[in-house]
């Protein structure tokens, strides 16, 4: 088979949440071939190993049927989103949708795990992600520190609350790449945020919103 590189496999973000047709396992097993092993992944994402040189064609046949294709190991996971039980426009799905197009795949320095939840039953869990995003009516709240794994599990601390849809992405990709520019080797993003401590994220964030950027740790 030559070089392999693994690959993440997920649904679309929709109503019901997680969900795959029928046809497209049925494809992704012909695209894949009958000797392939596929994992299911804590993340809702499916991992294969792919010849590199077929990479591309296989992203392209799987996009083709409407999922979603990144690369695997250390990115940012596929926005791990709640089952948006209270309707598309209340839960905010338009906006799950374009927050996990905006941070899916991108390249950190450990596994980053996003959660979103469109009420505060909280069904996806996003107090124990990396960085949770919860919508309260038409704002959002934005938590950052979970930890599931282990006999230390500890939950994600309340960073902001009252965002707006407008300042929501911009506000998680600065808090992505402030962790890539300032985190030490591979440190997890829950230890670094004990480490920089919640009130210069805090800090940092509001820069972003005011257009001032942010800074970078020494």
């Amino acid at each position: 088979m030559g070089e392999t590189v693994k690959i993440a496999i997920s649904p679309a973000i929709q109503l019901g949440g997680s969900l795959f047709t029928p046809n497209q396992l049925a494809e992704i097993g012909h695209v894949l071939g009958a000797d392939a092993k596929v994992e299911v992944t804590p993340f809702k994402q499916l991992y294969a190993e792919v010849a590199l040189e077929q990479r591309d064609a296989v992203k392209e046949k799987l996009e083709q049927i409407g999922l979603d294709v990144n690369p695997a190991g250390f990115v940012t996971k596929s926005l791990i989103a709640c089952n948006f039980c209270k309707g598309a426009e209340e839960a905010g799905l338009e906006t799950a949708v374009a927050l996990n197009e905006a941070i899916a795949g991108i390249a950190t320095p450990t596994p980053l795990k996003i959660g979103y939840a469109g009420c505060a039953l909280g069904t996806s869990e996003p107090l124990i992600k990396d960085i949770g995003v919860v919508k309260m009516r038409d704002k959002f709240d934005i938590y950052v520190g979970g930890e599931p794994k282990g006999l230390k599990t500890s939950f994600a601390k309340l960073l902001r609350s009252g965002v707006t849809e407008k300042q929501l992405i911009p506000t998680v990709i600065a808090l992505i790449d402030f962790y890539k520019e300032n985190a030490k080797g591979k440190e997890k993003f829950g230890k670094f945020v004990d480490r920089i401590s919640l009130d210069r994220l805090k800090d940092m964030t509001l820069m972003g919103k005011e257009g001032g950027g942010h800074e970078t740790i020494d």
